[in-house]
């Protein structure tokens, strides 16, 4: 898929804005030194739902983005672009990993191969923090 047909993919911004979500909650969840059964006390939902959050297994309703967002501090900044002046504006991202979605599934990627090469030698924390344990 060339990267202007994959900008104008509905799929892709869904991706986007679950990668933004899941990066904020982790970065909460790391600042408050809360696992995940925490966070979901403290937004007051269940822990189902927040293993869907950290897994990216959901799509939610503008209201419920923004509610998960003010809870833990921060605001959506939604903006809307023309796809041409967006994907002129970025086109030196696709030689590079500038995009977002590119950045998380680089650094996913890189985290995962990390605790392949050190579980013989260390433990690792792992992503969620009530797998650590």
């Amino acid at each position: 898929m060339e990267r202007e047909e994959l900008l104008k993919s509905e799929g892709y911004w869904i991706a986007k804005l679950q990668t933004d979500l899941y990066r904020e909650l982790v970065s909460f969840m790391e600042r408050t030194h809360r696992n995940s059964s925490q966070l979901a006390e403290y937004l007051g939902c269940s822990k189902g739902y927040i293993s869907q959050l950290l897994n990216g297994n959901f799509d939610h309703k503008i209201s419920k983005l923004v509610k998960l967002s003010l809870a833990i501090g921060k605001v959506p900044v939604l903006e809307y672009k023309d796809v041409s002046d967006y994907i002129l504006e970025n086109d030196e991202a696709s030689t590079s990993v500038q995009d977002p979605v590119v950045k998380t599934s680089i650094a996913l990627s890189d985290r995962r191969s990390f605790r392949a090469s050190n579980s013989q030698s260390e433990r690792v924390p792992s992503r969620r923090p009530e797998q650590a344990k």
